[in-house]
């Protein structure tokens, strides 16, 4: 299995770290850290150089009780890191957005993947999403960033996730998005209640069922800090124990905050794998 766009291959047989660029000033675990673009391509050159194979940046915290941003602010916020880390590395760049505005001028700045929360439910999303030919990750989510966590219900959780999961795979392939150009991502800490994200970590591999890549997001969440009584910041154990647990539950692609020490995790994991063949 291997995601292409453009002139990149990625190859997924093993599991690879998503690292985040959170550009935003209110980000749940490090907002405003990477607004200035030198300080953003230090953080990316530290991120490539330990083994990170995608590059995350999003403009709007989609953490609980997020406020919106303006599109022209997002658009301020992100075509410019975008263009900066373009013309420095010849890396994997996914932009974390829901507008259609700003997955347009992100492709066109050299965004290679595009990653959406509400899996292009927003207006003109799927259309231009087709039209940028590039992969696409869809992530479910019960409710919108402001209100999702206000009692979130399933009947049952699983299947409730995956049909969501297999209607919106039908919507992509109705306005022409190959099905091969499709990632998955069950939305852990996205209208879930603590219980709700451990059982999906539990029984992840059955997001297998669509044959196609599947990506894990904990890293810092409160499934992890709620649980340890800890702090975001201080939650990187938890994080790369939720990492790992997915990698062996056959995640393709895992999103973190600390990338480094979740590529030293993967590598170890990976040896491993290759030691049991």
């Amino acid at each position: 299995m291997q995601l292409t766009s453009r002139n990149k291959n990625l190859e997924l047989s093993t599991p690879q770290v998503m690292g985040i660029l959170n550009v935003t000033p209110d980000s749940f675990s490090d907002g405003g850290k990477f607004n200035r673009i030198d300080y953003a391509l230090n953080h990316v050159e530290s991120m490539l150089q330990a083994g990170t194979s995608i590059i995350d940046i999003g403009g709007e915290s989609t953490r609980p009780g997020a406020k919106e941003v303006a599109l022209s602010e997002e658009l301020d916020r992100v075509v410019p890191i975008i263009e900066a880390i373009r013309q420095r590395f010849d890396c994997w760049i996914s932009i974390d957005t829901s507008k259609a505005q700003v997955m347009k001028e992100a492709v066109n700045a050299g965004a290679d993947l595009i990653n959406d929360v509400r899996a292009l439910q927003e207006p003109n999303a799927l259309e231009v999403a087709a039209k940028a030919n590039v992969p696409i990750c869809l992530m479910h989510m019960q409710g919108q960033p402001r209100t999702m966590q206000h009692q979130p219900n399933y009947n049952h959780l699983i299947q409730d996730v995956s049909d969501f999961l297999s209607e919106r795979i039908s919507a992509c392939e109705n306005v022409g998005i190959s099905r091969q150009q499709l990632i998955l991502d069950p939305g852990f800490g996205f209208g879930k209640t603590l219980e709700h994200n451990y059982q999906m970590l539990a029984k992840f591999e059955q997001f297998h069922q669509f044959g196609l890549p599947v990506l894990a997001g904990m890293s810092r969440k409160s499934m992890i800090f709620n649980l340890l009584g800890k702090p975001p910041a201080e939650c990187l154990a938890g994080s790369l124990a939720c990492a790992t647990i997915a990698a062996m539950k056959g995640a393709h692609i895992i999103r973190v905050h600390d990338a480094r020490e979740t590529a030293e995790v993967m590598k170890i994991y990976n040896m491993v794998l290759q030691q049991s063949k």
